[in-house]
């Protein structure tokens, strides 16, 4: 079986092609703006100080933009499984870690596939919708939904393990796939 006192799951979120867009647009304009600002925005007739301040700030700008599209386009999930909790961390460009949320299982009121019956009962609820899941749907859909605390639900692709550790625990809240 599984150790069930702690479990962890990396998941990976599939790349939005806006940031990927944004992220290739901004870097272009970072170097035209570069190039510009070497230049003192002779180019443009903007004249020496001027032009060099104007596409200084301009670089600096696209560049930092740049910069925020490339961590958004290249973000990955950990759920972690730790006292009866679910932690949700974001990872960003596999090199900077958010809390994103924290998940009491006493609050939880189930934890199912997509394709659960049991969630049935719940459609019709108004609900904030929170997504950690890969954001690709496979065949068969892996994705598990949690309705917590009469306020959010909560998207996930955990794996067996989690869901072992979250059905030892709640095991009236959880269907299994």
């Amino acid at each position: 079986m599984y150790e069930l006192d702690y479990v962890e799951t990396l998941v990976k979120r599939k790349p939005q092609p806006l940031f990927i867009a944004l992220k290739y647009i901004l870097g272009f304009f970072t170097v035209v703006f570069f190039l510009m600002f070497m230049t003192g925005g002779a180019l443009l007739n903007l004249g020496g100080i001027v032009g060099a301040v104007v596409f200084l700030i301009l670089t600096a700008a696209s560049g930092a933009g740049c910069y925020f599209a490339n961590l958004n386009s290249n973000i990955e999930y950990e759920y972690q499984y730790c006292d009866k909790e679910i932690t949700v961390d974001r990872i960003y460009n596999k090199s900077s870690r958010k809390r994103a949320a924290t998940y009491e299982l006493s609050k939880m009121e189930v934890f199912a596939p997509v394709s659960s019956s049991r969630l049935d009962a719940f459609k019709n609820r108004n609900y904030k919708e929170v997504d950690f899941g890969s954001g690709v749907i496979e065949s068969p859909d892996s994705r598990f939904i949690m309705y917590y605390d009469g306020k959010e639900k909560v998207t996930f692709n955990p794996d067996e393990k989690l869901i072992a550790a979250v059905y030892a625990a709640a095991p009236s809240k959880t269907v299994k796939a």
